[in-house]
């Protein structure tokens, strides 16, 4: 275990905190970035007092992608390994971690955790540290710094250096009201629908399942809530968290239904809290959320609360 993490009572590995000095290195593991979004990155990292290392082939492109994937593998294995950096912020997801995860050597970060943050593509990665018993962050990336909210970077911030942070959502009409426990799991429904049949699919077991989405067909979300439900993941959560369903199309004719009714259908036999609008995903609004930990989850007349 690395000096200076801790682990939970449900025994997650909790990376260290950083402080201001540290290393943070930041790397395009997917689809390729234009430089001023990695420029605009690393002004936000240096002004909260951190030293920035950005990767070899952050700014390349092969194709879709920042590189080739072992130009990818590369970069991404030199942060995992450097125990210079303490934390390793991904550049933008749209599609290639898939593709080099397992090609990964994870020795070293399961022997000297470190925080590994982003969403969307990144979700894999979160799958994967969640498999290793380890923390990490959904949170804005490189290409999102400039579009998202004061409070999404703040977030980010406090649980770098603090790791505490409450997020607050508006009240919804669908929202289910309760509380739960549990840890928080989720990020990409994509992701998490594509990975359930890998060896890195989640455990849902009385967890928290926190869902978002960008751009995908409703019936396509209809699918991936149905092979979510076949495989019993709506049986086994003790609360759902639905963030952005940002840019939903839909068919010619339509399909017919909404996708926060799509998602009522597959929990309204559990009597589990709910929140829809829940201010991550890729919207303006991506608060920080800490993924493995154990959290507090509340829906109530005002709206809906994570605590972490």
């Amino acid at each position: 275990m690395a000096f200076g993490a801790t682990i939970n009572s449900e025994k997650m590995i909790v990376p260290e905190r950083l402080i201001k000095g540290d290393w943070v290195y930041l790397t395009a593991p997917a689809k390729a970035i234009a430089e001023k979004d990695v420029l605009a990155a690393k002004e936000w990292l240096m002004n909260q007092g951190f030293h920035v290392e950005v990767a070899k082939n952050c700014l390349g492109q092969h194709h879709y992608f920042s590189g080739t994937d072992q130009e990818r593998t590369t970069d991404f294995q030199e942060g995992l390994d450097n125990p210079k950096y303490k934390a390793i912020l991904c550049a933008r997801g749209g599609y290639g971690c898939a593709r080099i995860v397992e090609e990964l050597d994870w020795t070293q970060f399961a022997q000297h955790p470190k925080w590994i943050i982003g969403f969307s593509d990144v979700t894999v990665f979160h799958h994967k540290t969640l498999s290793l018993g380890i923390q990490s962050i959904h949170a804005t990336m490189a290409f999102g710094i400039q579009k998202n909210t004061p409070f999404s970077l703040t977030s980010l911030s406090s649980l770098l250096f603090k790791g505490e942070v409450t997020v607050v959502s508006t009240p919804h009409p669908l929202n289910r009201l309760g509380s739960a426990r549990g840890r928080l799991i989720g990020g990409n429904l994509t992701i998490v629908y594509s990975l359930l049949a890998t060896p890195l699919k989640l455990d849902f077991r009385d967890n928290i399942l926190f869902i978002e989405e960008v751009g995908e067909h409703v019936y396509k979300i209809d699918r991936m809530l149905q092979t979510l439900e076949m495989n019993g993941v709506f049986d086994q959560i003790s609360g759902l968290v639905v963030g952005g369903i940002t840019e939903p199309e839909d068919t010619t004719p339509p399909f017919g239904k909404d996708i926060e009714t799509l998602i009522c259908e597959r929990v309204k036999h559990r009597d589990i809290p709910v929140c829809f609008g829940f201010p991550a995903g890729h919207g303006e609004e991506n608060h920080a959320m800490c993924l493995g930990s154990n959290v507090v989850f509340e829906t109530h007349s005002t709206g809906a609360s994570l605590l972490m």
